[in-house]
């Protein structure tokens, strides 16, 4: 495979926490993932503002992953309109996550806040959440989507508005990147999701949203060196929270040379000679991980002529 960049930003391993506020009745996922957005950016070199995108959509992949208790894959895709073209996120139920953009140089300039405009890239669209369970105890169910028009394109809120109107439940997302403007590299990157519950108390609801619109934004806390339950504490001040788990983190991805030849040998007999004619050999490219595999003379005739095993 190609190197590719890759900056490790922090000492600190990117982790998610889960927990709970009001006996249960509301639902706290909370992550830092600085070093495994770097990682996603750095391989896909994408721009700043795509970096944003790309990192928030990453974040929240991982984030609604963990909501999910049979849940073994849940991919995030959002089909823009806007120049940024599309973007992928997936993530596993053991805490690795991949994912790409169609258009990493997209780029804006700064919004009327100053802050990177992600809505500018992203424009209009649909939303697609793509949930897989059951694999890894033999039960193969077919997979859910969802979709929903993008409102935003601010990503955590249209992930709070597909929460909303395809699985009835009221959400707060807040999904965070931060870039250094010389550097041009993720020094801090994480988010958090609050679910409400059935039975949950309108004035706990109502002291959250006071708490969370007073608070400072999550990369800000993040940047001073919080972990995500410290985030979560400066977020909601004297609301207290049971964590009940932490789970770490990472960018990982499922390509491998094993897979490359998989990936040609599936292309059919005559494509591969065509291959081995024309281009004495074959290189891909991953998609969600922009690691390059190149398929070689010899690679290409042992999927023509496959070594036959030996008989003792």
């Amino acid at each position: 495979a190609e190197e590719v960049r890759s900056f490790i930003v922090q000492e600190r391993e990117d982790h998610l926490i889960q927990c709970t506020i009001a006996d249960a009745t509301i639902r706290l996922l909370a992550a830092v993932t600085t070093n495994l957005v770097n990682e996603a950016c750095g391989r896909h070199g994408t721009s700043p503002t795509a970096s944003a995108a790309l990192g928030r959509t990453l974040t929240g992949a991982l984030l609604l992953g963990r909501s999910y208790k049979d849940l073994e894959y849940i991919t995030l895709r959002f089909d823009c309109k806007g120049e940024i073209g599309g973007i992928t996120a997936e993530a596993s139920a053991h805490g690795t996550v991949r994912g790409y953009v169609k258009n990493p140089l997209a780029d804006a300039p700064l919004n009327a806040h100053g802050k990177l405009d992600v809505r500018g890239i992203v424009g209009g669209g649909m939303f697609h959440v793509i949930r897989e369970a059951g694999y890894e105890i033999g039960l193969v169910k077919d997979p859910y989507q969802g979709s929903v028009p993008i409102v935003s394109g601010e990503i955590a809120e249209d992930l709070a508005h597909y929460l909303l109107k395809s699985e009835q439940i009221n959400s707060a997302v807040s999904l965070g990147v931060f870039l250094e403007p010389e550097q041009g590299r993720v020094t801090a990157a994480g988010g958090y999701l609050i679910q409400v519950m059935p039975g949950a108390d309108a004035a706990v609801i109502e002291e959250i949203e006071n708490a969370i619109a007073n608070a400072p934004h999550v990369t800000e806390t993040i940047r001073n060196g919080a972990n995500a339950e410290e985030m979560m504490s400066t977020t909601l001040g004297a609301i207290p929270f049971d964590v009940l788990q932490t789970h770490p983190v990472e960018f990982r991805c499922k390509c491998s040379p094993e897979r490359a030849i998989s990936i040609v040998t599936a292309l059919g007999t005559d494509e591969v000679r065509d291959m081995l004619e024309k281009d004495k050999g074959a290189e891909l490219t991953c998609h969600f991980c922009s690691a390059v595999y190149y398929l070689d003379e010899a690679a290409l005739q042992n999927i023509l002529n496959p070594p036959q095993p030996v008989v003792m």
